[in-house]
This record gives C-alpha cells, structure tokens and sequence, in this order.
C-alpha cells in the first residue's frame, strides 16, 4: 500500500502548486482494482477517521446510533424544565434568533415545537444593519414589557452579559441557546445551553461541532421528555420530532458545522424529511430554488440556504422565519420568491465588495491573517466575500466594514483554514482591548473594531497566528481518495460514492484523479467557469468543469493545453442529468500534467 506522504503519480506541484497524496490508503483503479482493498465505502470510511470496529454505525448514520442523552450537557434539563414550566402554564415565550440560516432554523424548529404542544411563540430577530449581531439589552427589556416573562435566545447569547444582566433587571428569564464560543464567565440566564462552555461535560463537548439548530434538536428532545414526565401527553399526541430535522440538515449545513458523528447523522435523516416536503415553507424554497429532485446537501449549502441568508443580509432579517412556520402556501411561495431576489441583490452587491477588497491584498502578502476594510462596504456581504477570498489566497481572512454602526465602529466578519482557530485569536483580541466585541468557533468569526484599532489588530493577528498559519499551510495538499482510467468515470461510480455521505466540512467529499486524459474542446462559460471536454487511450471521454477559474494559473494552462500534452485531473465525480440519460462528469480542483 502506498504510503500517504509519498506524492501521487510523481506529482509534487500541480497547476495549484500542491502535492497530491492519497487521504488514506491506496484506491488506484486506473489500471484494474489491484490496490483496492475493500470496498470503496469502507475505504472511503476509513480514510475519514471511523474506526473499523464502527464501519457499520457509520454507514448508515441513524440518530439511534448517534444521539447522546441531552441530559449530558450542562443546563439542558433546567432549559428543559423552564420550558416546559412555561408551555404548561401558557407564559407568553419569545423566541430571538440569529439572522442567518443556522439563526432563523433554530427559532423555527422551537416554535414549531411549541406550535405542535399547543403553545403559540413570538419571535424577535434583529435587524443586522441597525442592531448587530447577538441580543441587545434594549431589545430584551423592550420584549419583557410587551409580556414575555420568557426569552429563548438561539445562535446567540453566549457572550450577551451586560444584555442579558438587563433582562435580569427587567424581570424576564432567558434560556440561551448557543454553540459559539463561551469566556470563563458566562452571562446571567436562567439556563445557558452550549456545547462549547468551558466547564462542559466530557460528552457534551465531545459535541461542539453542533451547530445552533442542533443545540435546539436537543433541548426539543428533553423538553418533550420533561413534559412526558409530568403528564402533559396523557390526553395529548407526542410530537413528531423527526418532523423538524429538515430544519436541522438546513441550519447544519449552511452554518458549515463538521458533519461527522451526530451532525452526519441529522443531516442523512433531515434530507429524507426535507424529500417529503411536509414544512410547506421549505417546499415553497425548494421550488423558488428550481430544484426538480429531492435536495442534496450540496443544495442546502448552495441553493437553500443562501436564499434564507439574503434576507437577514440585505433584506428583511424576519423572511427565514416566516417562511419556514408559515401554514399558508401562498404567503410561503411570496416569501420564498422574495428572498430569490434578494439572493439575486445580495450577489451583485457581493461582487463589488469583494473586488475592492481584493484591491487590498498585494498590500498584505507578507500578512499570515488578511484583515481588508474599507468604508460603504455592506455589512451583509462581508462574511460571503472573506470565504472567497480565504478560498482564493489560502489565508485567514477578515473583511470589515468601517462605519458599520453608529459609533462608527466597524463590523468584521473572518473565514478561517483548517488548523486556525481564528474564534479563539478574535476572543482574546477582545480581551486584549483590541475590538469592541468579537466572538466565533474555529472556522469563522465576528467582531465589532474602532477603526484606529485596525493596524493593530492585523499585527495582533499576525504575531498570534503566524505559525499556525504557517503550520497549516505547508500541511496543504490535494487529498485524493480513488484514482481511475476516464473509462471508470461513471454513474454508477459516483452513486457509490456518494453513498458514504453526506459531504461537507470535516466529512469531505471523495476526490478522485482521473487520467491520463488530453482535452478535446475547452470554453468559458458563465463569467469566469472552463469547461472541457476530455478523452482518454481507453475510449473513455466526458466533460469537467472548472468553477471559477478562467483566471487563474490552472485555468489558462487548462485553456490552452489543447496542444496534445496529457494531464490529470482531480476532482468531485458528479451527474450530470440535463440530457437524456445521466453522465457522470467532473467538477475540477487541480490538475496537473502527465508528462
């Protein structure tokens, strides 16, 4: 079996100046299954980290196999108590979530929960512009006065303090509902729910991965097993929790959570709900999203859940929400044609964001963290164009926005690499006086920054999280998982592979080298995407595609390598079904040529 360090194919530098190396064993069908060892699922399985002795409960990921007891988390049976307390007794409850995806599907499942017990909630999201992220104390107290004695905040509220010490004052409880990372000392709640405190139990942090919506699942669980206890179901059906996992798979995804363990697990099952198409709000996106087949989790990351987000970004932050508990299919398929615009909107302000910040980084090459801010940049976009670029340069990124609010501070938001804990650098950059606030988890980060503290917040970073940085880039190599002959390129292939998912952060989906191939035909199509068509010595041909690329060094040598040199090429397998019969195609990742 080859080894992992050494490269694949003698590739040591491919046209994205990377190594390729095999993720895990040696799966190189390209000259027959020689090196196959086990099936492709086992290996594929293997190669993520599962263990052989859990090759079957990871197979086929069940919420039996993986659900731990919510009672394990530190403050979910008090959460679950007061809950409960409050749906009995008729209390009047608000729920305030987040503005983003993970936000308004952790505020519907809870009220659809409660909805379903017989319990209308209100909900309050704030708006990103002229409130911020996270729960204000202004607006908490204001919520109490319009009778709520109980506030669940979700996706936020772990590091409220001075908000939550003002709901306190004002006489109204507040379970939190969180994953981000939590300080030493934790604000004043009546129950503070997350996975990653400090002082959490060896299986609940076990769980920090969760998303928000998650975290919510959990505390659905335990308050339906609260009020089981106390009677409530006597005269009364239990709800169907299953029924909310769609919103789970929704929220996961688009919060871009590590999707092993039980994240996988809500994800498989919630693309089953979400294929039934009973949240008539969900079905209304599906078809807004022009999706003519059951949703993949691709789709949930690219399709869905960017929809949902445009209205907390660029439009009105209360759409998600209304969407995804509406009853009423027309005001669903308004709501959801409306946030198609606005994901429309959003893009175009996006584009011109990202090329002013763009604009900024020859002036930071040096820099292990890019910190680009500029004045008139939307707040809602910030996010959205420091994955691009994070994705483009292989670096930490933040991208602020001066003049955000009405101190005139500016609001950041940073997309991290794997190996960077960019939540815990912008944590202590806080309490280091640095920023006005700031919080995250591992892979992404918000903050609120005066602006005379920004020279010193890059070079805060900079000597922070230089080796890190560095550590992490020079681990950097194109992971493959099979490699094969372009004949081996097929259907069925890729509905093998497919069958170990679902993919998505910290379950990466398969990448396989095909080749050696010599392009036949290559194009640009859409803005800035190649397209190839591409055939091997064993009559095998099909087309690839390079997203993003035509601009790039990969892309031009792929433009023009048309002369007759041959090439390898990585890459996701995925179907192509606009014709009519499906094709087995290649979205491309590298390449690199074969002599």
């Amino acid at each position: 079996m080859a080894s992992r360090s050494a490269s694949l194919f003698g590739i040591d530098k491919s046209l994205t100046g990377k190594a390729w190396r095999w993720r895990g064993g040696n799966m190189d069908l390209s000259d027959g299954p020689g090196g196959l060892e086990n099936d492709i699922v086992t290996q594929l399985l293997l190669s993520r980290g599962v263990p052989r002795e859990e090759l079957d409960r990871h197979r086929t990921p069940s919420l039996r196999a993986f659900l731990p007891d919510p009672s394990e988390f530190r403050d979910m049976d008090a959460a679950a108590e007061r809950l409960a307390q409050a749906i009995m007794t008729g209390e009047a409850v608000t729920v305030y979530g987040d503005y983003d995806v993970d936000g308004a599907t952790s505020a519907a499942l809870l009220i659809l929960l409660m909805r379903s017990l017989g319990h209308d909630a209100r909900y309050y999201i704030p708006d990103r512009l002229l409130e911020g992220y996270g729960p204000s104390g202004e607006a908490l107290v204001r919520i109490a006065g319009e009778g709520s004695s109980l506030i669940v905040t979700v996706d936020c509220g772990a590091m409220a303090h001075e908000a939550l010490e003002m709901a306190h004052g004002a006489g109204v409880d507040v379970i939190v509902v969180d994953h981000h990372k939590c300080s030493p000392e934790l604000p004043r709640a009546a129950a503070l729910v997350n996975p990653n405190r400090l002082d959490e139990s060896a299986i609940g942090a076990d769980h920090g991965h969760l998303a928000a919506v998650g975290v919510a699942f959990l505390l659905a669980v335990a308050t339906v097993r609260t009020l089981r206890r106390q009677g409530f179901f006597a005269e009364r059906r239990e709800p169907d929790l299953f029924a909310l996992l769609d919103l789970v798979a929704l929220g996961t995804v688009a919060d871009v959570a590590a999707l092993h363990g039980l994240n996988r697990a809500l994800v498989a099952q919630g693309l089953k709900v979400m294929a039934r198409r009973d949240n008539i709000g969900m079905s209304a996106l599906i078809d807004a999203s022009r999706l003519n087949r059951a949703p993949t989790c691709s789709d949930l990351g690219f399709a869905l859940g960017p929809r949902i987000n445009a209205g907390g970004r660029v439009g009105e932050s209360t759409l998600g929400v209304r969407l995804l508990t509406t009853t009423d299919p027309d005001e669903a398929r308004d709501i959801a044609a409306q946030l198609s615009r606005l994901n429309d909107e959003r893009r175009a302000i996006e584009q011109v964001v990202q090329e002013a910040a763009e604009a900024q980084i020859d002036r930071q090459h040096n820099r292990a963290v890019l910190v680009l801010a500029g004045a008139g940049w939307h707040p809602g976009v910030i996010g959205i164009v420091a994955g691009r670029i994070k994705e483009k340069t292989g670096k930490p990124t933040l991208v602020i926005a001066l003049d955000a609010d009405e101190a005139g501070n500016g609001k950041g938001s940073g997309r991290s690499i794997t190996g960077v804990d960019l939540g815990a650098a912008i944590i202590a950059a806080r309490e280091a006086g640095l920023l006005v606030a700031g919080g995250g988890h591992a892979m992404a980060a918000g903050l609120t920054i005066a602006p005379d503290k920004l020279e010193a917040l890059s070079e805060w970073l900079d000597s922070r999280l230089a080796t890190d940085v560095a550590h992490a880039s020079a681990n950097q190599a194109m992971l493959l998982d099979l490699a094969l002959a372009p004949g081996g390129l097929t259907p069925t292939l890729v509905e093998t592979l497919e069958s170990a998912g679902p993919y998505g952060m910290g379950w990466p989906g398969p990448r396989v080298a095909v080749g050696p191939v010599r392009i036949v035909k290559a194009d640009i199509v859409g803005a800035d995407h190649v397209r190839l068509i591409v055939g091997g010595t064993d009559g095998g041909r099909f087309k690839a595609m390079a997203f993003r690329s035509a601009e790039t060094e990969m892309g031009q040598a792929l433009l023009h390598a048309s002369q007759g040199r041959r090439l390898w090429l990585a890459g996701r397998a995925k179907i192509d079904d606009w014709g009519s019969r499906p094709q087995a195609e290649l979205h491309i990742d590298d390449a690199a040529f074969a002599d």
